[in-house]
């Protein structure tokens, strides 16, 4: 049915909750702030960063902000790609729809520069055609910006085209692009959240979008 599969990258096919809480606590702690349970900033995971630092310091100070981004950088330089882990099942399924020549795109919130490193230090970087990252796109999810850039660069049925994530922001953005959404649930999003929203699947884990 689908010849085209749109993924979320963290928490949908990477683990990379800790990494993510070490690169903010690492920060928090180098300006003198207090740090705070990784579970906190697990939550915010998804989110763009701007949004996540406000949350996590408690500002809307957009120079503080960026302040705190322009600290953080160097943490995730050192820490990020090598403490982001493949769910399980990732590789195998991505290599699966690339079999059956599928098109596979990454659109995130993350830049997609950090996303391209991970698969090209696992030697990894052929199953992926296409990502689309944070400085890409002016409207970042749950607009359709990204979405729709891969639609037009790879040239795709948005009607064979499905968008796969772990988050109510994933659901909204797939239901702003008009698009199919399968939902998987290795986020901090459950099951009965993401079943508010149109879906075709939700997912314990990433291979079940194999059925579809």
């Amino acid at each position: 049915m689908y010849t085209a599969y749109l993924f979320d990258f963290d928490l949908t096919l990477v683990d990379s909750s800790d990494a993510i809480a070490m690169c903010f606590n690492k920060t928090l702690a180098s300006l003198g702030r207090d740090t705070v349970p990784p579970d906190t900033v697990k939550r915010t995971i998804g989110l763009p960063m701007r949004v996540a630092v406000g949350k996590i310091i408690g500002t809307d100070n957009a120079a503080v902000i960026e302040s705190f981004i322009q600290s953080y950088q160097p943490f995730a330089d050192r820490y990020m790609t090598d403490n982001t882990i493949f769910f399980p099942r990732t590789v195998a399924t991505l290599t699966e729809l690339k079999n059956r020549g599928a098109g596979i795109a990454i659109i995130s919130s993350k830049t997609a520069n950090r996303i391209a490193e991970k698969f090209e230090r696992e030697r990894l970087a052929h199953l992926i055609d296409l990502i689309i990252g944070s400085k890409d796109v002016e409207k970042l999810k749950p607009a359709p910006d990204g979405i729709n850039m891969a639609i037009k660069k790879l040239g795709l049925n948005r009607e064979q085209t499905i968008y796969c994530g772990d988050s109510i922001i994933d659901a909204e953005a797939a239901q702003n692009a008009g698009l199919d959404f399968a939902a998987v649930t290795t986020g901090t999003t459950t099951a009965d959240e993401l079943k508010k929203y149109p879906h075709k699947i939700i997912m314990r884990d990433i291979e079940e979008i194999l059925k579809l």
